[in-house]
């Protein structure tokens, strides 16, 4: 058996130390492949299986390092963790960079894929994943998903669209267009490429429902002529053609239905329940409720949503899912519990109600329980707690924030017109 005439030492350090990563492999296959030259030292066999062990743990090592930091000027990220190529996916998210969306980035990102972002920054903020900008392992396609596109991926979640009344129905056509061929864009994309797609589609397919809680079985109730249509049947629609994909092309689909979802990087001017009633309190404001406040809802905090909506991705049940927190209050309830949550002394004042308004809301998440073991884990008290902080921060980062009322408008980062209707007293 021939010799080499290096130590294990010598040959650590020439490769580990002296040789780029990014040709590290190649040339230590040519040095094993070339002719020894004699004298002592270990045998080719056992430099083989030196020279493999030390080449992976170092190009882990290596890598971990380059993806964590930015080679340009040495800009930190959120810690990744480091997978082999044939382990890490190529996932694209449409509507990434908005509240979800971001969040979900930051999930996966952090689970070693390789994450592609679209968004057409209607609702979504380029600051929500500023903080991946420049990753190698993160792309930012500023695009509208109306528009086809041609990529390579592994999955597909599809996000994109508008979710709170005031900002849907700002532009209620372009809302049904990013249901329906923004959803046929991406259901084309991924039966090119033989990926999976996962739609998040909502609790408003069940309209104002007449059983609770509201099971996948149920049909819905919903008005397909009323402000929120735009929404309620873009979404029904996006489902239908789903599982026509699926039956007629084979494309493996997955269906969230998500309830009222709050937390960190909702945008201050969503007109939501949450954002509103935080925003108010924290400046001390009235809160305004619309309608008597007994109307119910049931709340979920977005790190919960994440896990269910990884977990039904990676999971073998393809029928739509409920995701959301059982927990119901009246919307009365829930201004009082933000109220006490910051110390707040607004008084809150009714309005007249908003039309097809549900007038309760609460998941049956018996299916997510049992086909992809998932329940939520936060607490809604816990929840609002990083709330509040985030939208403290927000208002000392833009100063005041004027809440979005229950006109349509076009989202704005701070200081979003309010609608001033006649105060209601409840009966």
């Amino acid at each position: 058996m021939s010799k080499s005439m290096y130590s294990p030492e010598e040959l650590k350090r020439a490769l580990l130390l002296a040789i780029p990563m990014s040709i590290m492999t190649g040339m230590c296959v040519q040095f094993l492949n070339a002719p020894a030259t004699g004298g002592g030292g270990m045998n080719t066999a056992e430099i083989s299986k030196l020279v493999a062990a030390e080449v992976q743990a170092g190009m882990l090592q290596m890598s971990t390092q380059s993806y964590n930091t930015a080679l340009g000027g040495g800009q930190k990220y959120p810690p990744v963790k480091t997978l082999p190529d044939g382990e890490r996916l190529r996932i694209l998210i449409t509507g990434g960079a908005g509240f979800v969306g971001s969040n979900l980035v930051d999930r996966l990102m952090a689970a070693g894929h390789s994450i592609i972002v679209l968004d057409n920054m209607f609702t979504g903020r380029k600051k929500n994943i500023a903080h991946w900008l420049g990753h190698p392992h993160f792309e930012l396609l500023v695009h509208d998903v109306t528009q086809p596109l041609l990529l390579e991926i592994d999955q597909i979640y599809h996000l994109a669209c508008p979710a709170s009344p005031p900002h849907y129905q700002f532009n209620p056509i372009k809302t049904i267009k990013t249901s329906t061929e923004g959803t046929m864009n991406m259901l084309g994309l991924t039966k090119r490429v033989g990926a999976r797609i996962l739609l998040t589609s909502t609790s408003e397919v069940y309209g104002d429902p007449e059983v609770t809680p509201q099971k996948e079985t149920y049909w819905g109730n919903v008005n397909p002529i009323g402000p929120r249509a735009c929404y309620d049947e873009g979404k029904r629609v996006a489902e239908t053609m789903m599982y026509a994909y699926e039956k007629q092309a084979g494309v493996e689909v997955r269906v969230a239905r998500i309830f009222n979802t709050f937390g960190p990087r909702m945008h201050p001017n969503d007109g939501r329940v949450v954002s509103n009633f935080i925003i108010q309190c924290l400046q001390g404001k009235d809160i305004t409720i619309y309608g008597p406040g007994t109307q119910t809802r049931s709340f979920q905090y977005v790190d919960d949503l994440v896990s269910g909506l990884v977990a039904l991705m990676n999971g073998d049940y393809s029928q739509p899912v409920n995701l959301g927190n059982p927990d119901e209050y009246t919307i009365n309830d829930f201004a009082t519990l933000i109220k006490e949550s910051t110390n707040s002394k607004s008084e809150i004042h009714h309005l007249p109600a908003t039309k097809d308004d549900p007038r309760q809301r609460k998941p049956d998440i018996t299916l997510a329980k049992t086909q992809i073991g998932w329940q939520p884990k936060v607490t809604v008290k816990e929840g609002l707690a990083k709330t509040i902080a985030y939208f403290q921060g927000e208002l000392h980062a833009n100063g005041e924030i004027i809440p979005t009322g229950s006109d349509a408008v076009r989202p704005r980062a701070v200081k979003s017109q309010n609608s001033s209707p006649k105060v209601f007293t409840p009966p």
